[in-house]
């Protein structure tokens, strides 16, 4: 019947939007990501961490990004705690200093938390280049 079939394609696109909702990045969450800055494998200290949400590429400035995130005072300096993050998808981008060439290093990667890791601590290398 025609119109069990229109009712229920409507139910099938309102619950997808509904699932996609719940995905939205940003604060207010309770997972942790702990990215590692590297610069050739070597950790690098002291690094500062810029977070964009809904992205999975960089911005164009540091100003685009919507969080901001340094090493915690008293914990060891080579990685940074981006906490209080909801399920959805990120753009890591690090701006360090590696002091054995005395160059400033950066870079980043996507990362994607799952609704599964909602509440998880999250480990990832980010790669740096000069």
């Amino acid at each position: 019947n025609t119109f069990s079939m229109k009712k229920f394609m409507l139910i099938a696109v309102v619950s997808l939007f509904g699932f996609a909702a719940c995905k939205k990045a940003g604060l207010g969450g309770s997972a942790t990501i702990v990215a590692f800055p590297k610069h050739h494998g070597k950790p690098i200290k002291g690094a500062t961490g810029y977070v964009k949400f809904n992205m999975q590429n960089a911005p164009a400035t540091l100003s685009a990004y919507d969080a901001v995130f340094t090493p915690e005072a008293g914990a060891p300096e080579d990685h940074v705690h981006m906490v209080g993050l909801k399920p959805g998808d990120y753009y890591i981008y690090l701006v360090g200093y590696d002091s054995s060439i005395s160059q400033t290093v950066r870079g980043g990667i996507p990362f994607s938390i799952s609704r599964s890791k909602r509440t998880a601590e999250l480990d990832t290398d980010v790669p740096l280049t000069e």
